[in-house]
């Protein structure tokens, strides 16, 4: 219901068609995806886990923190998640007019277009739009030129505060996660400072392995993992058929980190990486 391209029931048909038995669903700030998503895997047999990625701000830069085995229904989470929706329409109208400035017009009505959600029109949907227009290859091309950090289509934008979206989490008794860290360009000491605020917040796990990582990277967060105390999560983050890595696959979870499913609420706490 966010950057996906799969519809949730979709998506939980090839997880299954897959033989993956552990399926999170965490689409960006928002939860109307749960129930279609979690119907279907019980159908399916897949133990389904209720989850949202939060866009959170920590000293200047973008940080997302994945929420697991979360309350769907709190207060607390669902108002702090709408509050971010409207600042993302609000930055899409943004982003839309500074392309125009750079000569690509109408980009804001074709990224609505690709957006199934029309309260999270994110740059994933902008990049889109533009492949399609046969104005660039790929998506990665137009991040590059337009939409990364200090490109003329990537507009600064004051996201939740870390320490508030975590409180959002622990209240709807869910487990945050600091999702993809090696995705961030932070220095050695500005990743132990963030690593610091998480835990101090209630933060419990990093991913460790993650679609977003080279193996290299996932022994890397596995030893501040160590370091720090935190459980060990791992994922896909799984958008599209077309890029990243395949639903299921990432690189191997570390053995000596007890691993994220270990906090769940539910009575499945088994070892299994699947």
């Amino acid at each position: 219901m966010s950057d996906g391209i799969l519809s949730p029931d979709a998506l939980v048909a090839r997880a299954s068609a897959r033989g993956i038995t552990r399926l999170a669903l965490t689409d960006h700030d928002d939860v109307s995806g749960l129930e279609k998503a979690g119907e279907a895997a019980s159908a399916a047999g897949i133990l389904f886990v209720r989850g949202v990625e939060i866009s959170t701000g920590w000293e200047d830069h973008s940080i997302h923190v994945v929420a697991l085995d979360i309350d769907a229904e709190h207060p607390a989470l669902l108002s702090g998640l709408a509050a971010i929706r409207a600042g993302r329409l609000e930055r899409a109208a943004r982003i839309g007019r500074a392309l125009a400035e750079c000569g690509i017009h109408g980009a804001l009505e074709g990224a609505r277009a690709y957006a199934g959600n029309a309260a999270l029109i994110s740059r994933a949907h902008f990049a889109r739009y533009l492949v399609e227009q046969g104005l660039f290859r790929s998506r990665q091309e137009v991040f590059a030129h337009y939409l990364a950090p200090g490109k003329p289509g990537c507009v600064p934008h004051v996201w939740a505060d870390i320490t508030e979206a975590i409180g959002w989490i622990r209240a709807a008794g869910g487990v945050a996660v600091l999702a993809h860290p090696g995705r961030y360009k932070l220095s050695g000491g500005e990743m132990r400072r963030l690593l610091a605020v998480f835990a101090e917040a209630g933060g419990k796990a990093i991913e460790v392995s993650s679609g977003s990582h080279t193996p290299e990277m996932a022994r890397h967060f596995a030893f501040l993992a160590r370091k720090f105390g935190f459980y060990a999560s791992g994922g896909s983050d799984f958008h599209d058929p077309g890029e990243r890595l395949e639903l299921g696959c990432f690189p191997p979870m570390p053995e000596d980190i007890p691993p994220v499913w270990r906090l769940f609420s539910s009575a499945d706490r088994n070892d299994t990486t699947h």
